[in-house]
């Protein structure tokens, strides 16, 4: 009797570091090995390098409902640069499903399901005197989740900011990380 293939798509890629076969496996092992059951791995991205003496090894998951957690850990050896980060990760999923499991409580008559959508930029008119032009566009996935989903998604991530579409109002939010830690959020309002 075969079973259904459970193990995420792993993919290991390195900067300035040939990807070998033994460095391939130790890192989707280490990815296969951890055994948490929320939240649900879909996909794992391990970035491996090396600048000078120090080894640099970084992972992204993208799991289910829409969370993404990511760490990175530098040592002065790869391999204990793979172990040290997927330790991090580690202890991020255990966090995530701790704090989600005391925070969550379930909401009155107002949960609605929003589709995603992506935010697409206009194009900024320029005057004579203005020198400034856009660089690079982005486009970025914005996902229906309340202030609270928002913050442990942040808070998982390496990033700065998120979008997100405020699932209480249907409008796009943005949460940022402050300098004194805490979080400041951006409710965009017409008027």
């Amino acid at each position: 009797m075969q079973t259904a293939n459970t193990n995420p798509t792993v993919k290991v890629t390195g900067r300035h570091l040939a990807i070998t076969p033994a460095i391939n496996d130790y890192a989707t092992r280490k990815i296969e090995g951890l055994h948490l059951d929320y939240p649900k791995i879909i996909e794992a991205h391990v970035i491996v390098g090396v600048e000078k003496y120090r080894h640099r090894a970084e992972v992204v998951l993208i799991c289910s409902n829409h969370i993404t957690i990511e760490a990175c850990e530098e040592t002065d050896d790869l391999y204990v640069a793979i172990d040290a980060v997927m330790d991090k990760i580690a202890r991020q999923m255990r966090k995530y499903k701790t704090r989600l499991l005391r925070r969550h409580r379930p909401r009155k008559n107002d949960v609605r399901h929003l589709e995603e959508q992506v935010l697409h930029p206009e194009p900024i008119e320029m005057d004579e005197h203005h020198e400034h032009t856009v660089v690079r566009t982005e486009r970025y996935p914005v996902k229906p989740m309340y202030v609270d989903e928002a913050v442990l998604q942040l808070e998982m991530s390496t990033r700065q900011f998120l979008v997100f579409m405020n699932a209480r109002n249907s409008r796009v939010n943005v949460l940022y990380r402050r300098k004194s830690g805490d979080f400041g959020l951006i409710e965009p309002s017409l008027g």
